[in-house]
C-alpha cells in the first residue's frame, strides 16, 4: 500500500487581512460584539454554518471573497479597529491586587478543571461546570488576575443529543477537527512541540498539548489521541464524561498528574492551584512528588506546601457527582505511585477517604482534594452548609460549623451571556457596566432605564427568540423526514406576544423538569387558555447512562406533541451553548424548581436575570440568598422547607408552582396600563437589575477567590519557599511534634465568676487550667466556645472568644482567661476547647485536632 502523505492547506490571506488570524486565535472575540461583527460581515451564512468558529470560517473562504474583502476600505478600517482593540486589551496589565512574587517568578495561579464551556466553537463542556469554568478565566482575563488552565481536548466532545419518533433521547459523537478551532500546537520554551507523558499501570500514555487563548489567559489541553499510544490509550480523551469507572480514572490522572508535567515542561511554576471540582485533585499529589524529588522534601514537608497554596472548590451536593474508585482499580494504578511518595499503599488510600481506618472503604476524589488543600468552598452560601455537613466525617472531631468548607457563591460573565440588544441600552444608561459589572453604583442606573425602552427591547429579544425556536423545530423536522403539514405547524408555534417561560439545563432527576406535568389537566388548561397566553420552552440532555432523566424528557416530548399543547409547549433538541443564550435573553420568566438542597448553584438563572428575565425557583442554591420575601426580585416555590417524602414534596411544590403562575405571574404579566406597558413587572425587572446585578457575577466570583483564597495561598506560598523550603520544613516538624502531643493536651478545671443571675451584655470571667504537654501557647488557640442553647442543651448558634494565657503553673499546665456576654435572655451555655495554631495555617480547623473540655 502506497504511504498516503497528509498535509494542513490554509488559505493565503493578503497582509491586509493577516489581522483576520490574530482576531480568530484568541477566544476573547467570544465576549466582545464588535470582534463577532467581523466575522459576521464576512459571511454570515458561513459564520451560521460554522457554529461560529472563526477559525473554520477562515478556512472555508472562497479566494474570491478574500479578494474583495481585500479591496473593502470600510471592511479594512473596521479590522483594523478590531485589530488595535485586541492589542490594548492584551496589552493592559495593570491589577487591582497586589500579588507576591519571589525573586526567580512571578505569581501564578493554575486552574484546573475537566471542562470548559467558553463558546460554540471549542465543545469541551457538557454543562454548568464548564461555563462556570470558562466564564471564571474570562473575568481572571478582565481582572487581569495571573493565572493558567488546564484541561483535557476531547476529540468527540460530550454527545449531541437527538430523538426517536417516540421521544427518547440518542447520543452521537461527532468528531472534532482541532486543527479547524481556535488552538494551536504548545511549544516547549525551545519552540518545540510539546508532549507529556504519565505512567498508567506500568504502560506510558503520552498527550500533546495545545493552547487556546482566553483573552489574556493560556488555557493548555491534554491530547491522547496519538499514533504511539495504543488504542485503547488514544480513548482517554475521546469523550468528555464517556466510558467507565477505568476511564475516568486514567481521565483524572492524566488531567492531574499530566497536568502538573504539562505545566513543568511549559516552564510554568504556579505558586497556588485551583481543582475546580475533585476531578484534578491528583494534582496535589504529583506536587507533593516533585518537591519530593526535586527539592529533596520530605513527604509531610511537602504535603504542607501543597496544602498551604491549594484551593479546591467543590460543586454538588449529590453523592453520584463525587468519584469513587474501589481499592483494587486503585491498586493496578497507584501503587507504584505511592511508593515514589514513601508511603505503604494503605496509608496512600487513607487519603481518599472519610474514615481512615476503613480499609474497603472507595478513594474518594473529593476527599483527596478537600486534604490537599488549605482553602476549600461550596459554590453558595446554601451549598457551602450542606456540603459541611456531607463531608463531616472527614473532620470527625469538628462540630459541623467548623467544619473547614467555606462558601463563594458562583456568578456569571455578563459581557458573553447579555444580550446584544439589550447591552446597547446598558451602554446607553449604565455606563462601563462591562468592564465594572460589580458596581453598585453602576447597576443602580438601572431605574433610570424608561420602561418603554426596557419593555421593547426585552420584546424584541422575545420576538428573536420564538423565530429561532421556530426555525430550530423547522431544521429538526426537516432531519427526521418530516412531512409538509409539521413543518407548517413548526412555522407557527409560540406566540412572539404570549407570557413565555423557560427550563433549559441538566436533566437530572432532581431538578425535576418535570414538576409542572404532575397535574397534567391543569396544565393544559393553562396552555389553552385564550385570554391570558403562556407558553413553555424545555430543553436539556440527560447523562447517556440516566434512563430516568431520559423518561423525563420522552414525557416532556410526548406532551409537546399533543394537539392542544404543540402550540404552546416546545422541547428543543441538542441543547448547547447557543440554545442557552437565545432563551436566557428571551423568555420572560425562568424556570427552576430543583429538590433542595440538591442545586448547588444554578448559574442559568443568573444569566437570565442580567437579561432582565424573572425567576420563579425553590429556594436553593442562589436563590436561596437572592430572593426576597416580598417577591420584588420573582417568586419562590416554598419557603425553603426540605421533606423525608420526595412524592410528597413534589406534589406540594407543583401545587405551589401551579397556583403562583394562576394568581401572581399571569396576572402582572397582563396587567398592562398606558402605552401597553406591564408597569409592576418592569418594576421587578429594574429592581432585580439593580440589587442582583452587582453580586452574582464572575467578576466579584473571582474577586471573592483572589482575596479570600488565592492571596492568603500565595502568600503562604513565598513564606513557605524561602531559605530553601525552611518555614516548610518547619512546618511539617510543628505538626508532627503536635500529632504526636495532641492526645495528652487537657482542659482541667474550668472556673467562672458570676453572680447566681446573669444579666444581658453582662460579662462573665472564665478561667481554664490547660495541660500542654510541652507545647507552648504559641502553639495552640484556647477557645471560649458560648452561645444560646436549646432545652437539651444543644447550641443553637454559636460564637468563639479567644482565651489569653496569663501564667504558666508548671509541669506543663498553663492558665487561661476569657470573658463572654450573653447577647439575649434565655439560656446561656459555653465551654473550652484547643485548636492548633501556626502563622502559616490558614485555619486552624483544617488539620482536624480539636481537644474539648471533658463534661
Amino acid at each position: 500500500m502506497q504511504a498516503l502523505r497528509v498535509f494542513s492547506v490554509v488559505p493565503k490571506l493578503p497582509p491586509k487581512l493577516e489581522a483576520l488570524w490574530d482576531i480568530a486565535y484568541n477566544l476573547w472575540f467570544s465576549w466582545n460584539d464588535e470582534l463577532t461583527n467581523i466575522f459576521t460581515t464576512i459571511d454570515h451564512s458561513l459564520w451560521v454554518e460554522c457554529e461560529q468558529n472563526p477559525v473554520a470560517l477562515l478556512n472555508r473562504l472562497p479566494q474570491r471573497r478574500i479578494e474583495e474583502l481585500a479591496r473593502d476600505d470600510f471592511f479594512l478600517q473596521r479590522l483594523g479597529d478590531a485589530k488595535r482593540a485586541l492589542e490594548h486589551y492584551l496589552a493592559r496589565r495593570h491589577s487591582a491586587f497586589k500579588f507576591p512574587s519571589l525573586p526567580d517568578r512571578n505569581m501564578c495561579v493554575a486552574y484546573f478543571s475537566l471542562e470548559y464551556g467558553i463558546a460554540m466553537c471549542l465543545p469541551i463542556y457538557s454543562g454548568g461546570l464548564g461555563v462556570l469554568a470558562g466564564d471564571h478565566l474570562k473575568s481572571a482575563s478582565d481582572l487581569n488576575v495571573p493565572l493558567v488552565a488546564v484541561g483535557l481536548l476531547y476529540r468527540e466532545g460530550y454527545f449531541r443529543q437527538y430523538m426517536t419518533p417516540d421521544g427518547w433521547q440518542q447520543e452521537r459523537y461527532p468528531d472534532q477537527d482541532f486543527e479547524q478551532m481556535p488552538l494551536k500546537p504548545a511549544t516547549d520554551p525551545l519552540g518545540n512541540p510539546l508532549r507529556v507523558c504519565v505512567e498508567l499501570a506500568g504502560q506510558n500514555l503520552c498527550a500533546r498539548v495545545w493552547v487556546a487563548k482566553v483573552g489574556k489567559v493560556s488555557l493548555y489541553l491534554l491530547d491522547t489521541d496519538l499514533p504511539d499510544n495504543s488504542p485503547e490509550f488514544r480513548q482517554v480523551t475521546a469523550r468528555l464524561y464517556g466510558g467507565g469507572l477505568e476511564m475516568r480514572l486514567r481521565q483524572e490522572i492524566l488531567l492531574g498528574i499530566g497536568g502538573i508535567k504539562a505545566l513543568v515542561a511549559l516552564g510554568v511554576e504556579p505558586m497556588v492551584i485551583h481543582m475546580n471540582e475533585g476531578h484534578s485533585a491528583f494534582a496535589g499529589l504529583e506536587r507533593i512528588r516533585s518537591y519530593m524529588q526535586d527539592h529533596g522534601l520530605s513527604f509531610e514537608a511537602a504535603t504542607e506546601l501543597t496544602a498551604s497554596s491549594s484551593v479546591f472548590t467543590t460543586h454538588t451536593p449529590v453523592p453520584a457527582g463525587n468519584d469513587r474508585f474501589p481499592p483494587d482499580l486503585m491498586q493496578k494504578y497507584f501503587e507504584g505511585y505511592a511508593a515514589k511518595l514513601g508511603l505503604a499503599f494503605k496509608v496512600f488510600m487513607a487519603l481518599g477517604r472519610e474514615d481512615q481506618r476503613d480499609d474497603g472503604e472507595h478513594f474518594c476524589m473529593t476527599v483527596l482534594a478537600l486534604r490537599l488543600s488549605r482553602f476549600s468552598n461550596g459554590v453558595s452560601r446554601l451549598h457551602g452548609r450542606v456540603s459541611r455537613n456531607m463531608w463531616r466525617r472527614v473532620w470527625p472531631q469538628n462540630p459541623v460549623e467548623d467544619v473547614p468548607i467555606g462558601a463563594i457563591t458562583n456568578g456569571i460573565h455578563q459581557a458573553t451571556w447579555v444580550a446584544t440588544d439589550m447591552s446597547i441600552l446598558f451602554d446607553r444608561y449604565l455606563g462601563n457596566w462591562r468592564e465594572d459589572p460589580d458596581c453598585k453604583r453602576i447597576w443602580d442606573q438601572a431605574e433610570s432605564i424608561p420602561d418603554s425602552e426596557l419593555w421593547r427591547t426585552h420584546e424584541r429579544l422575545r420576538e428573536r427568540l420564538v423565530d429561532f425556536v421556530r426555525k430550530r423545530l423547522r431544521k429538526q423536522l426537516i432531519e427526521k423526514g418530516a412531512r409538509q403539514k409539521e413543518l407548517q405547524i413548526a412555522e407557527e408555534v409560540l406566540d412572539p406576544q404570549a407570557l413565555t417561560i423557560g427550563f433549559a439545563r441538566r436533566f437530572a432527576t432532581y431538578k425535576r423538569a418535570n414538576l409542572l406535568l404532575m397535574d397534567k389537566d391543569r396544565l393544559v388548561r393553562l396552555l389553552t387558555d385564550t385570554k391570558r397566553r403562556v407558553q413553555f420552552i424545555f430543553a436539556g440532555k440527560a447523562h447517556p447512562n440516566d434512563n430516568e432523566g431520559k423518561k423525563i424528557i420522552q414525557e416532556i416530548q410526548q406532551l409537546c406533541r399533543r394537539e392542544d399543547c404543540r402550540a404552546s409547549m416546545v422541547f428543543l433538541e441538542d441543547y448547547d451553548v447557543k440554545i442557552a443564550s437565545r432563551m436566557v435573553q428571551g423568555c420572560d420568566v425562568w424556570l427552576n424548581n430543583p429538590r433542595r438542597p440538591l442545586e448547588a448553584c444554578g448559574t442559568s438563572g443568573m444569566k437570565a436575570m442580567s437579561n432582565g428575565v424573572l425567576q420563579i425557583s425553590t429556594l436553593d442554591g442562589w436563590w436561596d440568598e437572592a430572593y426576597k420575601p416580598d417577591n420584588s426580585l420573582g417568586w419562590a416555590i416554598g419557603r425553603g422547607e426540605e421533606y423525608d417524602d420526595p412524592a410528597y414534596q413534589d406534589f406540594v411544590e407543583s401545587q405551589t408552582l401551579f397556583n403562583l403562575l394562576e394568581n401572581d405571574i399571569l396576572v402582572e404579566f397582563y396587567d398592562r396600563g398606558r402605552g401597553n406597558l406591564p408597569r409592576t413587572w418592569i418594576r421587578k425587572m429594574k429592581s432585580a437589575l439593580r440589587e442582583l446585578g452587582p453580586v452574582f457575577n464572575s467578576h466579584r466570583m473571582v474577586e471573592d477567590y483572589v482575596e479570600k483564597a488565592y492571596l492568603p495561598s500565595c502568600r503562604n506560598y513565598v513564606s513557605l519557599v524561602k531559605d530553601e523550603f525552611r518555614a516548610a520544613k518547619e512546618l511539617a516538624d510543628w505538626r508532627m511534634r503536635l500529632m504526636t502531643r495532641w492526645g495528652n493536651l487537657n482542659i482541667g478545671e474550668i472556673r467562672t465568676e458570676t453572680h447566681a443571675t446573669v444579666f444581658v451584655e453582662e460579662p462573665i470571667l472564665v478561667e481554664a487550667r490547660v495541660f500542654l504537654d510541652g507545647l507552648t501557647p504559641a502553639d495552640v488557640r484556647v477557645e471560649i466556645y458560648h452561645g444560646p442553647v436549646s432545652q437539651n442543651s444543644a447550641f443553637v448558634s454559636r460564637r468563639t472568644t479567644l482565651m489569653t494565657p496569663e501564667k504558666e503553673l508548671g509541669d506543663g499546665w498553663h492558665l487561661y482567661r476569657g470573658e463572654v456576654m450573653p447577647p439575649e435572655a434565655g439560656r446561656f451555655g459555653f465551654t473550652v476547647r484547643i485548636l492548633p495554631h501556626h502563622p502559616l495555617l490558614l485555619d486552624s480547623h483544617a488539620l482536624g485536632l480539636i481537644r474539648w473540655a471533658s463534661v
